[in-house]
């Protein structure tokens, strides 16, 4: 970071002014990461955020993360500085379409990751994050689970439970096209590297990794692993925040297209123009933050 550049001064007193708080996300380009009071997952960064002083928090990922946070801090405002940053998974699914799958199976739970929208959320019975999706499908009564919207984080969960999943058929379109190929030929480049991949990632790339786990989670092995030499599966921009936290550890991204352009949307300067106007400025109806925030406390309560 440039830590003379005009742009990052003005963000930096901006912030006091407003008495802002920067969050970023993983997959955030290194710019803006290192301007971050905070680096981290969705649910993770929401979370801090509900417990850091500040009257503004800025949120430097996509539009369901800014939701999260505004639902677990209904008092602050909260900013995404790239209002276009979207996630194409969570708007696989709608609240209206949960409700029609509600009906068909009656009898089933509502299970539904955090990457979807405020609706959606409302409409489940609990949340669930890719770190700690098996144990909160094996923290239920029922035997019947309705998992929304990834069909590739459901089909890992299948693996470790008993219950019947019922997935959505919604995907991450950046984990979703990394192939089996992709792995051994990155095998071939690093052939002592580990692989370590998302389980948004599809079965067949799973089946060939040595580790599967959230961005935090993948963060954390590499940080505390023996191992030296690790091949990612996951969207490249982590390679940045591994690179300043285990930098005597050798990392290769699985796939160089693994991007995700709404991620790559927020810039240094849209942090400041987020800062010196207050938009774009994210909102969650009260009744479906209500909603919402109970399946959010009940995956917290576990």
């Amino acid at each position: 970071m440039q830590a003379d550049s005009p742009v990052i001064h003005e963000i930096l007193r901006l912030k006091k002014e407003r008495n802002a708080i920067i969050l970023a996300h993983n997959y955030q380009i290194a710019e803006v990461q290192d301007i971050a009071d905070l680096t981290g997952d969705s649910l993770e960064l929401s979370r801090a955020a509900a417990s850091m002083e500040g009257d503004v928090i800025v949120f430097c990922g996509v539009d369901f993360m800014a939701e999260t946070a505004a639902i677990l801090s209904p008092e602050k405002t909260v900013l995404l500085p790239a209002a276009d940053a979207c996630c194409p998974m969570a708007e696989m699914i709608t609240a209206a379409e949960l409700r029609l799958v509600k009906t068909r199976y009656p009898d089933a739970a509502v299970v539904c990751y955090v990457n979807t929208t405020a609706e959606v959320k409302a409409e489940s019975d609990i949340c669930c994050t890719s770190s700690n999706a098996v144990n909160v499908v094996n923290s239920l009564d029922e035997d019947q689970v309705i998992f929304v919207p990834d069909r590739n984080l459901a089909r890992y969960v299948a693996r470790f439970t008993k219950k019947e999943i019922l997935p959505w058929e919604g995907f991450c379109i950046v984990h979703d096209q990394i192939t089996p190929e992709h792995v051994r030929n990155a095998q071939k480049r690093h052939p002592k590297a580990k692989v370590l991949v998302h389980p948004e990632c599809r079965p067949e790339v799973i089946d060939l990794a040595d580790h599967v786990a959230s961005t935090s989670g993948i963060i954390r092995h590499v940080c505390t692993s023996q191992e030296t030499t690790f091949i990612v599966g996951t969207e490249v921009g982590i390679l940045h925040r591994i690179k300043k936290e285990c930098e005597k550890k050798n990392c290769y991204p699985l796939s160089d297209a693994a991007v995700c352009r709404n991620m790559k949307k927020t810039g240094l300067s849209t942090v400041r123009d987020a800062l010196r106007t207050l938009r774009p400025r994210i909102t969650v109806p009260e009744d479906v933050g209500q909603q919402a925030r109970c399946a959010i406390d009940r995956m917290l309560a576990l």
